[in-house]
C-alpha cells in the first residue's frame, strides 16, 4: 500500500515542518496515488490557514515510521505507552492504545496524543490489515488519549464515546492544544486537531467487527465524567482506559468516591486480560485494581482527616501530600501529580 505523504509547515514559521498522511489518498499502487495526491492535499489544506503544505509524494508502507504494536491475543494489539507524565516524556506517547480486528473490520481503541501518534497507529494497522477501520473507540477525553483521532476519522472510522465526552472535550480542546505544543516540538504536533464522537454510549452498547463484537460500558463519574471501556467479547480482552492505572500515579479528574465505588465494583466481570490506560496488561484483576484501590483509599482518609480538622484547602493540600508519602516509591511521577489529586479530593469531599 502507497500512503499520501504531505510536508506540512505552519505557515507563521515556515522552517517547522512535519510530515503529514492523508488516509484519502492510499492507493494500491504508486501511480494511482500520485495521480490524486494534489487535488486531496488542496483539499485537507483548505480551511487550514494556520498551515502551509508542500512536495506531496507517495511512500510506500514500509518506508514510514510505524507504531510498535504488541499481539497481546488472537487479533488483540496494543501500543504500550511509557507510564509517566506528559511532562517526562520526550514526545507524550503515554497511553496504551489497542487494536482489534474482525472478520469484516477494525476498530482502535484511543488514538493517542498526537496526529504524528496517529499516523503511526495507521501505518502500523496498515501493515497488519488492509480491512477497513469502521471504529475508533476513546475511553475519555485527556489529551494523550484522543489527539490522534482525526486520523482515524479522515480513514473512514465512526468514532464512539461516553455521551458526555463531546462537551468536555470541546471546552477543554484549546487547552490541550497549547499545552501539546508548549511540550513538544513542532515535528510533533503539526496538523493536530480536536475531532469530537458521532456516536454517544449513554449506558451499555456494543459494536461488531465481524464475528468480533465489542461490548461498551458508560461509567457514571470516575476518573473523569466520561469514562468508556470496551470489552472483546472474543478473547475477554478488558480496555479500561484510565480508570485502572500501572506504575503511573492515579489522576483524579472526576469523582473519587464514584472511581472507588467502581474499583470496588466487580467491572472486570468475565475479562480474561485488563488492559490499563497505563502500565502493563494483566490477567489478573486484584494485581490491576489493588494499588491504585489503596492508593485512592488513602487519599480519601487523608483529605477527610484534613477537612475534619478544619484545615484550610491551601494549607491541606501539601499536608495531605505529605500524608500520603509512603507511596512515593510506588509511583511515577508521584510527586507531580498527588497534590493535584489532593485538590481535587479535598474540593469533592469538603461538602460530603
Amino acid at each position: 500500500m502507497f500512503h499520501l505523504i504531505v510536508n506540512v509547515c505552519l505557515a507563521a514559521a515556515p522552517t517547522d515542518c512535519a510530515p503529514v498522511l492523508l488516509p484519502a489518498g492510499d492507493a494500491a499502487s504508486r501511480h494511482q496515488c500520485m495521480s490524486r495526491m494534489q487535488r486531496i492535499a488542496d483539499d485537507w489544506l483548505d480551511g487550514r490557514p494556520q498551515l502551509r503544505g508542500d512536495s506531496p509524494d507517495c511512500v510506500d508502507n514500509a518506508d514510514l515510521p510505524a507504531a510498535p504494536l504488541t499481539e497481546l491475543r488472537p487479533g488483540i494489539h496494543a501500543f504500550l505507552g511509557d507510564p509517566v507524565q506528559m511532562e517526562q516524556s520526550p514526545d507524550g506517547r503515554i497511553a496504551n492504545l489497542g487494536v482489534i480486528e474482525g472478520d469484516d473490520s477494525v476498530a482502535v481503541i484511543d488514538a493517542g496524543v498526537s496526529r504524528a501518534q496517529g499516523q503511526a497507529m495507521y501505518v502500523a494497522i496498515r501493515r497488519m490489515t488492509d480491512k477497513p477501520i469502521s471504529h475508533l473507540v476513546l475511553t475519555h477525553m485527556h489529551p494523550d488519549h484522543v489527539l490522534g483521532a482525526e486520523v482515524m476519522a479522515e480513514a473512514g472510522a465512526t468514532i464512539v464515546a461516553h455521551h458526555a465526552m463531546s462537551n468536555g472535550l470541546q471546552y477543554r480542546a484549546g487547552t490541550y492544544l497549547e499545552n501539546l505544543q508548549r511540550l513538544f516540538p513542532p515535528s510533533e504536533w503539526i496538523g493536530t486537531g480536536v475531532a469530537l464522537p458521532r456516536m454517544g454510549v449513554t449506558d451499555r452498547d456494543s459494536i461488531d467487527l465481524g464475528r468480533r463484537p465489542i461490548r461498551l460500558q458508560a461509567w457514571p463519574s470516575a476518573h473523569t465524567d466520561n469514562d468508556l471501556t470496551a470489552l472483546d467479547v472474543t478473547t475477554g480482552t478488558f480496555f479500561t482506559g484510565d480508570l485502572v492505572f500501572r506504575g503511573l500515579t492515579p489522576v483524579v479528574d472526576g469523582s473519587l468516591s464514584g472511581w472507588l465505588s467502581w474499583l470496588q465494583g466487580d467491572p472486570a466481570d468475565g475479562a480474561r486480560l485488563i488492559v490499563p490506560g497505563h502500565g502493563e496488561p494483566t490477567a489478573d484483576w486484584a494485581l490491576a485494581h489493588q494499588p491504585q484501590e489503596d492508593f485512592l483509599k488513602a487519599l480519601a482518609e487523608a483529605a477527610r482527616s484534613r477537612i475534619a480538622q478544619g484545615v484550610p484547602m491551601s494549607k491541606a493540600v501539601p499536608m495531605i501530600a505529605n500524608d500520603l508519602k509512603s507511596f512515593a516509591t510506588s509511583w511515577n511521577s508521584f510527586d507531580m501529580t498527588v497534590a493535584r489529586d489532593a485538590t481535587a479530593a479535598y474540593k469533592e469531599l469538603e461538602w460530603e
